[in-house]
């Protein structure tokens, strides 16, 4: 399921419909460019028919939405299953338990300073709603005796509000003006709320190149930003626009794109894998190592870019086996760089599902994933080259092959 929110343009004012990925802004009519930047979550709110006078008497009840995937390692192999659920946090009698297809029916508000009236507060975290939404899918049947590891990978968190509205005597849906409840059997419960939390503002971070003023180039659910002129690239965090290392490997006359895979260098020290000899060895691959790997510090490859599970631990998978093969360069700004839109925070929680889809023997790796921590993690973004081969982009190097198809659909997830 897509929503769709309408934003004002910071700087002239329009409305700009955006998805719920999208986090930078283009308005169609100035050509300004914004990084949606916030604390923590989005939120949003339902659109309700309360005239204006009576606006400061609603209510807003918080509903959690998740989408993820879900990994897991267990004695039987690894599982895994696309979430995507939209459930109550504030638990009371009357309320919807969830709010079916509104969200992607309608077009939804940005929560702001100017959205009058009080807020019900969370009591129900956003954990328990993962865990829930996992126990209700095949996942929970299919673990078997022992569980090793469980990760949620690819992450999109928000918060959209159903505004409430109340009488003397009764509670009310605000968007579709039905009763819910009477006011007397929800006495218990704490409906007073709060104010608007200033940690909720979305603030607008100008898309230019603070290495070099040039205007950074990007498309809406894109996290990291080029530069052409100066050949840095940005990606949004909670300080602004930070730099980060970066490589490429080069491409040749059949590179007709680039896609951005998070690098990450590490030991494993519970799994005695320090170098990438280590890895094949301790892995079971079918190569001999070569007397070079001994020298190569492991790295894991994960795709900076959503995909479905399957293709995800498939891509990750080839391409980190592989790695040897890779001599990456200093980067520098070339056309046609997809957009990353898995954030770098993500790639490391991705290393044991990665690990364990390398396992060519279980029993050397799936047991000891509870216990494992990576030490001396260095983390950059490596762009490599994919030749056009009709309905497949193939990574010539690696050999990893991508359906066209799918790597659209993975802008959704």
């Amino acid at each position: 399921m897509d929503i769709q929110v309408e934003q004002g343009c910071p700087q002239c004012g329009a409305p700009v419909t955006l998805s719920e990925t999208d986090r930078l802004l283009t308005c169609p009519y100035c050509g300004v460019k914004n990084f949606l930047q916030t604390s923590g979550a989005f939120r949003y709110v339902l659109p309700d028919r309360v005239e204006e006078p009576d606006r400061d008497h609603l209510l807003y009840a918080p509903y959690i939405r998740l989408k993820s995937n879900v990994f897991q390692v267990s004695d039987t192999g690894i599982t895994y299953r696309v979430i995507d659920t939209t459930q109550l946090g504030f638990v009371m009698p009357g309320l919807p338990p969830s709010l079916g297809m509104r969200p992607q029916a309608m077009k939804l508000g940005r929560l702001t300073p100017q959205t009058r009236g009080r807020f019900l507060r969370l009591s129900v975290k956003a954990k328990v709603i993962l865990e829930k939404a996992v126990q209700l899918t095949r996942l929970a049947t299919n673990v078997g005796n022992t569980l090793y590891h469980r990760s949620f990978i690819g992450d999109t968190l928000s918060f959209i509000y159903l505004p409430l509205n109340r009488d003397e005597t009764d509670l009310y849906d605000s968007v579709t003006d039905t009763h819910l409840i009477e006011l007397d059997k929800v006495a218990a419960y704490p409906l007073k709320g709060k104010n608007f939390n200033p940690r909720w503002q979305v603030h607008f971070l100008p898309t230019l190149c603070p290495h070099c003023g040039w205007s950074l180039d990007g498309e809406g659910d894109c996290l990291v930003l080029p530069c052409s002129n100066c050949d840095t690239v940005w990606e949004i965090g909670d300080q602004g626009l930070q730099q980060l290392e970066w490589q490429i490997q080069p491409g040749d006359g059949q590179t007709r794109l680039y896609l951005g895979f998070w690098k990450v260098s590490a030991h494993v020290p519970s799994m005695n894998i320090f170098s990438f000899a280590d890895f094949i060895q301790r892995t079971n691959q079918p190569m001999i190592p070569r007397s070079q790997w001994n020298d190569r510090v492991m790295s894991f490859w994960i795709p900076a870019f959503k995909l479905r599970p399957k293709i995800f631990l498939q891509i990750g998978r080839q391409v980190t086996i592989s790695q040897w093969r890779l001599h990456p360069e200093n980067g520098h700004y070339v056309p046609n760089l997809y957009p990353v839109t898995l954030p770098k925070t993500e790639a490391r929680q991705a290393i044991k599902i990665i690990l364990a889809a390398c396992a060519t023997s279980r029993k050397n790796i799936f047991p000891f994933l509870p216990q494992t921590r990576l030490k001396n993690a260095i983390k950059s973004l490596v762009y490599l080259p994919f030749n056009d081969r009709g309905h497949d982009w193939v990574q010539p190097q690696t050999g990893a092959v991508i359906s066209k198809s799918v790597l659209h659909f993975g802008r959704s997830l």
